[in-house]
């Protein structure tokens, strides 16, 4: 384990002034380990998907995060195998920014083969998490880890998720929040699935191109003054 500075923020203190839905949901206080400016750059977009993700869903988790990180868009995901490990990975791999928000406390690391990609991102880019350390670590922590991670993105896309994919709690968090929230679009067309659905009913886009996303995200000024 790398030596860590961890530092305490309030989310609003991380992402700015927040509207009374957001202050209900906030975390007391979040833990903080990187290098990008607080409070965080936008706009933010969280790539998440299946653990046990498909060829098809990971190579396209990789081509929509890597689109984004070149059109300086922050990619969030939340470390996890799988989709979120393909998410961060290319947005390094861009040469962008990527933010990785944790079910764990920032000196864990679940699973253990992403050590050393959580590290890097504690030491170039930003890891957030609300427990604390020495915090146990326990399943329904992820679940919770997802409405954070909703409240810091700025949308959220769904790459690849089945019918009890934790990735659906952020889908919903995202909806409530009033965030967009894109649906890649062969899971809006497979059969198998009834959640695309019921998301799309209460405002959840498909999308076939990342491009498609850029036309909902807040202004990239901001982003562009300070990381370029």
């Amino acid at each position: 384990m790398i030596e860590i500075k961890i530092l305490t923020y309030t989310l609003e203190e991380l992402i700015g002034p927040l509207n009374d839905v957001e202050k209900r949901f906030a975390p007391k206080h979040l833990y903080v380990a990187g290098q990008l400016p607080i409070p965080l750059p936008s706009p933010r977009v969280a790539v998440i998907g299946s653990r046990k993700a498909s060829v098809k869903g990971l190579t396209a988790a990789s081509k929509i995060a890597r689109f984004l990180a070149e059109h300086k868009v922050i990619v969030v995901s939340g470390l996890a195998e799988g989709i979120d490990s393909a998410a961060h990975n290319s947005a390094i791999e861009a040469n962008g920014h990527t933010i990785a928000v944790l079910g764990t406390p920032l000196d864990k690391f679940y699973p253990r083969k992403n050590a050393r990609l959580q590290e890097f991102i504690m030491q170039k880019h930003i890891a957030i998490s609300q427990f604390p350390i020495g915090y146990p670590i326990q399943p329904k922590n992820f679940v919770i880890r997802n409405r954070t991670m909703a409240l810091i993105a700025d949308a959220s896309i769904i790459v690849e998720a089945g019918n009890s994919s934790g990735s659906l709690h952020q889908g919903w968090e995202a909806l409530r929040l009033g965030r967009p929230l894109f649906i890649w679009s062969p899971l809006m067309h497979d059969p198998s699935l009834d959640w695309p659905g019921k998301m799309a009913m209460y405002g959840a886009m498909e999308f076939n191109d990342p491009e498609e996303v850029l036309d909902d995200l807040p202004s990239r000024q901001r982003i562009l003054e300070v990381i370029a």
